[in-house]
């Protein structure tokens, strides 16, 4: 997968560049058609903060697609868009190409989830400072659903809210020791009956959704 990242603080995704990830950034500054760096502006009708301008995020694309943008998905970050879920990671990881727009401040121009953008995403019904760490969400959520991302094929295939599982939370985990200041691990897991084990964490998993 193509990934790329619009955003002011192309710093802050360093991590993401430490663990190998194939990310690209683009800062908006970089490619603003106004001058002193200036990527915001006043809301119209009045009120508080100030907003990401619809020409400064299309200069930004232009300058890095050019006018064809083909098939990417590109994705701006704001608290209304469609809630992330398994579902919709699943989805986003099988796109060759997707766009991350970090929103600041008090978000876009509608204009940019109206015509720049081809999905509007939210994280959570909350309130963030910005969009980079709803970006950092999304990347790693989508990025470890890529083949061999995790090192072992089956580990992204049963995990909370897979398909594996039903769409529910996965079952808990136990390692050694086995007994620990009196807490036993279920003695099912150390029966060594796989067909058990497997009934066992099904329960748990349904369990754990009811």
């Amino acid at each position: 997968m193509e990934l790329d990242v619009f955003t002011l603080f192309p710093d802050w995704f360093g991590w993401f560049l430490s663990q190998g990830s194939s990310v690209r950034f683009f800062n908006y500054r970089d490619h603003t058609p106004l001058s002193a760096g200036q990527v915001d502006d006043t809301p119209f009708g009045g009120g508080a903060g100030m907003v990401l301008r619809v020409d400064v995020v299309d200069a930004a694309l232009r300058a890095a697609y050019g006018e064809e943008r083909g098939d990417r998905r590109i994705v701006a970050l704001t608290a209304s868009g469609r809630q992330l879920d398994d579902d919709l990671a699943t989805e986003l990881a099988r796109e060759p190409a997707l766009t991350l727009l970090c929103g600041r401040y008090e978000g876009f121009d509608e204009r940019v989830v109206e015509h720049l953008a081809t999905d509007a995403i939210s994280i959570g019904r909350y309130v963030l400072s910005g969009g980079e760490l709803a970006a950092m969400v999304v990347a790693d959520t989508v990025l470890r659903k890529l083949p061999g991302a995790l090192g072992h094929a089956d580990s992204a295939v049963e995990e909370s809210f897979s398909e594996a599982l039903e769409g529910q939370p996965e079952y808990p985990h136990y390692t050694r020791p086995a007994s620990y200041r009196g807490w036993d691990v279920p003695e099912v897991l150390l029966s060594g009956h796989h067909e058990r084990i497997r009934e066992w964490r099904r329960e748990q998993s349904r369990s754990r959704s009811r």
